[in-house]
């Protein structure tokens, strides 16, 4: 199954919320200096840019996204602020040490040649300037996508391959630091950056999931009416609610940050 990633406003509504509370922390973390030109590889809805140009003070902010519909949404969110461009993040529409900055988010496991993406990221950065991703701990700890692939695959043991906790072994630390190091990278560092993903109740935890917009999504996309109803009520007594009907879990991603 492929996934889709064509229309920015229904992935937003699932993954906005979280993606901006992960991407303020990565910010925070690089704290880099006021007046850097900076690239967002892989921009989607625009929360890593925007949490750029709210916290780090930017120069100049470039958003880069394969998908138009993407594009649209994330310079609807971002105005001014950034100048948005659909474009590959194996080919980069930029001139070589054009940046000082480039960064990607949520963004490195999706592609089919990450090493290319980072040699691309490193190519357009300024000598001594900084490449910095971050990726979701899907294999770890990303408990509401990991309960909703663990019941997916109770119900259907085909979905297995599609199980994001499987499908990205390599979103940690050791994995991340390799590529990075095989990347002609230095000063390599890594750090988790833990949210946590509060939902009022299984209304605002199922219905995101049905926008039809990233892998989880997608599936729910092509399953009938009576399997999608299945999946969520087996998910309704699956999830952590508390007595108010509030449902609490945690994800983390996993960040790492170098020099060129």
């Amino acid at each position: 199954m492929e996934d889709s990633w064509k229309s920015g406003d229904p992935y937003e509504y699932f993954m906005g919320r979280w993606s901006k509370l992960v991407a303020e922390s990565f910010v925070d973390w690089l704290s880099l200096p006021a007046g850097l030109q900076w690239l967002d590889v892989g921009c989607g809805s625009g929360a890593l840019s925007e949490a750029v140009a709210a916290k780090a003070d930017p120069g100049e902010v470039i958003a880069i996204d394969q998908s138009e519909g993407f594009i649209k949404t994330a310079q609807q969110r971002l105005g001014k602020r950034a100048e948005c461009k659909v474009g590959s993040a194996l080919s980069l529409p930029l001139a070589d040490a054009s940046v000082n900055v480039s960064v990607s988010g949520l963004v490195l496991n999706f592609i089919a040649a990450p090493e290319q993406a980072l040699a691309e990221m490193r190519r357009v950065t300024k000598k001594r300037g900084t490449v910095a991703v971050y990726v979701w701990d899907y294999a770890g700890k990303m408990e509401f996508l990991n309960h909703f692939w663990d019941v997916a695959v109770e119900l259907n043991p085909d979905a297995s391959d599609l199980h994001e906790g499987r499908r990205f072994p390599d979103s940690n630390p050791e994995a991340l630091s390799d590529l990075f190091n095989q990347t002609g990278f230095t000063g390599i560092e890594t750090r988790p950056l833990c949210i946590t993903t509060n939902f009022r109740d299984f209304d605002d935890y199922w219905r995101p999931f049905l926008g039809g917009q990233g892998p989880a999504p997608t599936y729910v996309s092509k399953l009938s009416d009576s399997e999608r109803d299945e999946l969520g009520n087996r998910l309704m007594k699956r999830v952590p609610m508390q007595d108010d009907g509030s449902i609490p879990m945690s994800a983390r991603a996993w960040a790492v940050k170098a020099l060129v």
